[in-house]
């Protein structure tokens, strides 16, 4: 199963790169490209890349406008029936929308629904379009929607599995940390420094404020008042895969340190830890909404 999954998971790239070593695969990988009407082309709803840079995007356009698209667009047909649904090349199309092009060069492939997700993962990881919370998010959608594993995932984009591990392992953080680090007010070395914190997020408010180095940050986390947290009567070693698996599986979701305590029958406790008012509200309102 595993060798399975690695080969599926290499054609999605070798897909994008147009590799003859899979000339024989399921993925046809001939044709050349072809002009569409820019309106006919839809983004994909589960692309990794999330944020798009103003002044990035403004470049590519005025380049597109002297030169032209040079590099076509990956589409598939849209699942709805309607148009095309981009694969890869998202960034220049939303340049050409800016550089008013009326038609771009794409090329059309017929990809499943995993395949396009592998794709637009590996090609933004390799060309370092992500941040790292989309990185992080990305490498998540593979192991938990197609059960691929992060020794794959590392050898599919390059990386080591530490790494991919390691990407994986800020998801834990709360949303507000998330939420310096996805915008650049944080960086992995920051996220590092702080992620073991009791308070990570009040923190991260103050590296982010204040514009703190990653040894400034390390200082303040080693002066920062910790609360210890109050001893159970079931040590965390004592708790079964399925409640730690479960314990992980809220965190990730909340972004908050979930604790699950089972007494004995069928009673137990959950605690959630929040650092901030905020992230109690936050809490509300998904429990409102659900």
């Amino acid at each position: 199963m595993s060798k399975e999954r690695t080969r599926g998971l290499g054609r999605g790239l070798s897909a994008l790169l147009n590799d003859s070593d899979v000339a024989d695969s399921q993925i046809e990988t001939g044709g050349n490209a072809q002009a569409l009407p820019i309106e006919d082309i839809s983004a994909n709803p589960d692309q990794p890349r999330r944020t798009f840079n103003d002044a990035e995007l403004k470049s590519l356009a005025a380049s597109i406008e002297e030169n032209g698209l040079l590099q076509p667009i990956l589409v598939r047909p849209s699942p709805t029936g309607a148009g095309y649904q981009i694969v890869a090349g998202e960034r220049r199309w939303r340049a050409a929308q800016l550089a008013q092009l009326h038609e771009i060069p794409v090329l059309i492939r017929d990809l499943t629904d995993r395949e396009t997700l592998e794709i637009a993962i590996v090609e933004n990881v390799q060309r370092t379009d992500l941040n790292p919370v989309e990185e992080a998010q990305g490498y998540k959608q593979l192991v938990d929607r197609f059960e691929h594993t992060q020794d794959e995932i590392a050898r599919a984009v390059g990386k080591s599995r530490s790494h991919v591990a390691n990407m994986m392992r800020l998801l834990a953080l709360p949303i507000s940390v998330l939420d310096h680090l996805a915008a650049g007010r944080l960086s992995m070395g920051h996220a590092r420094a702080i992620a073991t914190a009791p308070n990570a997020a009040i923190l991260a408010d103050n590296i982010a404020s204040q514009g703190l180095s990653v040894r400034q940050a390390e200082n303040l986390m080693k002066a920062s008042p910790t609360k210890k947290a109050p001893e159970t009567k079931s040590a965390p070693a004592s708790k079964d895969a399925d409640t730690r698996a479960l314990e992980q599986d809220l965190s990730h979701r909340l972004g908050l340190a979930v604790e699950i305590d089972h007494g004995k029958g069928e009673a137990g406790r959950v605690t959630i830890t929040y650092s901030k008012l905020e992230q109690l509200d936050d809490v509300c309102r998904r429990l409102n909404a659900s």
